[in-house]
């Protein structure tokens, strides 16, 4: 074990200690009363990076919630720089009734941290910064330059952050950059995330009377607003799954035979993904596995219905409104712009008569991010894996968006690797979320490692 090792074995009950400090301030960035605690853990990283022996940390301002960068420049102009991103703030934790332990008075059981945002991302951004300090505290100095960059708003769509990223792209410029929010496929299986999904999000609104009406006295004369809409929803996609906008696949990059073998390599057969939902059977664009339509294909959800009476018992209205809101999640080189404008056509084409539809696009945007093959920091990173896994990553595409990659691919030109241990099963954005004290602890050892790598 080399000198920076053996100084993370020796100080894991204070970086345990630490990490537990850190999971109890409750840092939720969507909720407006929790501002000054997202400030206050934008106050306690750039302690914590200070303490590292990180230079220039700083919280600077953004027109929401703040972000910390941090450097440490010493390693000489031959080095490679590297800038390692990851997000303090969290999700909300309601609801509170189905947490064993509350959520921000983490407690350690069975190995595991339990707390909000222990695993999303504390625990993971914290790892680099852990490991930073092995090399400074025991060699003085770094193989490679080193930047940080965290933010305080990921758990919203990231807002402010392209406007900032782009005036401060000189404090961010960087050879490699380093996502320490991320996965590992499951506990001893390591994954390689080549991709991640954009996302649009919109509602639609369909509008009939000026107000509900008693549905004995105008039922059959006039419009029902509910239906409507249902009948613009059932027009979005076929029953097979495949997704009905005009222009909707048109700029999708199909997956070659390499991409597709190496989704069918995935571990995550049909009835694991049954047994996890409780779905009866599995469903999708057709033509497609399980692995190719979650991970690779673009999808059009309905997240959430509204009309009429929504309380116990019947009331006989014809309701004056009905709404649906709706994601889609898009894959390289979709524009979510285009994807927007693609819908409102269609609902505009097939409103039915006797109502209006309208459609408006919620705040917020996601490019969809793939990582061109044969990726110089993949590799680099896929070695380490390798090494510390005893087997090679598995090469993956994840569902999920994470904004500031496109934001940070489109202002520095690099694209970001994802470099986290937190594993799906962590409850990341539910109750009882936890983080595994073993992958915290391998993964200190993995950036180390991948520092060492970079530097040679």
């Amino acid at each position: 074990m080399s000198d920076w090792e053996e100084y993370l074995s020796a100080n894991q009950n204070r970086f345990i200690d630490e990490l537990l400090a850190f999971t109890r301030i409750p840092s939720v960035s969507a909720k407006p009363e929790n501002i000054p605690d997202v400030r206050a853990a934008a106050d306690w990283v750039a302690a914590r990076l200070s303490a590292a022996g990180a230079e220039n940390a700083r919280v600077y301002p953004t027109e929401g919630h703040p972000v910390v960068c941090a450097d440490w420049l010493h390693a000489g102009a031959d080095k490679p720089t590297l800038l390692v991103y990851g997000h303090f703030d969290v999700q909300p934790a309601e609801p509170f009734d189905l947490w064993t332990t509350p959520p921000f008075e983490p407690e350690i059981r069975d190995g595991k941290v339990w707390g909000r945002g222990a695993s999303d991302d504390k625990g993971g951004m914290l790892i680099p910064i852990l490991s930073f300090e092995s090399f400074l505290k025991t060699r003085g100095k770094l193989p490679v330059n080193l930047k940080f960059f965290f933010e305080g708003q990921e758990e919203i769509g990231s807002p402010d952050l392209p406007p900032w990223v782009d005036a401060n792209r000189g404090l961010l410029e960087a050879d490699m950059i380093f996502s320490a929010d991320g996965l590992q496929w499951a506990p001893g299986v390591p994954q390689i995330v080549e991709a991640l999904k954009g996302l649009v999000s919109l509602e639609i609104t369909v509008q009939g009377p000026r107000s509900d009406q008693h549905s004995g006295m105008v039922g059959g004369g006039i419009a029902n607003p509910a239906l409507a809409l249902a009948h613009i929803l059932a027009g979005l996609r076929r029953e097979d799954g495949l997704i009905t906008v005009e222009g909707f696949y048109d700029d999708v990059i199909a997956l070659d035979d390499a991409a597709r073998a190496a989704l069918d390599r995935v571990p995550y057969p049909d009835d694991q993904l049954l047994s996890e939902t409780g779905s009866p059977a599995p469903w999708g664009e057709p033509g497609y596995t399980t692995q190719e339509r979650i991970f690779a294909r673009p999808t059009l959800d309905v997240n959430g219905l509204t009309s009429g009476w929504q309380g116990a018992g019947t009331k006989t209205v014809l309701p004056a409104l009905a709404s649906a809101k709706i994601t889609c999640r898009l894959v390289a080189a979709q524009s979510p712009e285009k994807i927007f404008d693609a819908i409102r056509a269609h609902v505009e084409k097939h409103c039915p008569p006797g109502v209006s539809a309208k459609v408006i696009r919620n705040p917020g945007r996601a490019d969809p991010f793939l990582v061109p093959a044969g990726h110089n920091a993949s590799s680099a990173a896929a070695e380490v894996l390798t090494e510390l896994y005893g087997k090679a990553p598995l090469r993956t595409r994840v569902g999920g968006s994470i904004p500031v990659m496109t934001t940070l691919l489109d202002t520095l030109g690099v694209h970001a690797v994802m470099f986290g241990f937190s594993h799906g099963d962590e409850n990341l954005h539910a109750p009882n979320e936890f983080f595994r004290l073993d992958e915290f602890r391998r993964g200190q050892t993995a950036y180390g490692r991948l520092f060492e790598r970079l530097g040679k």
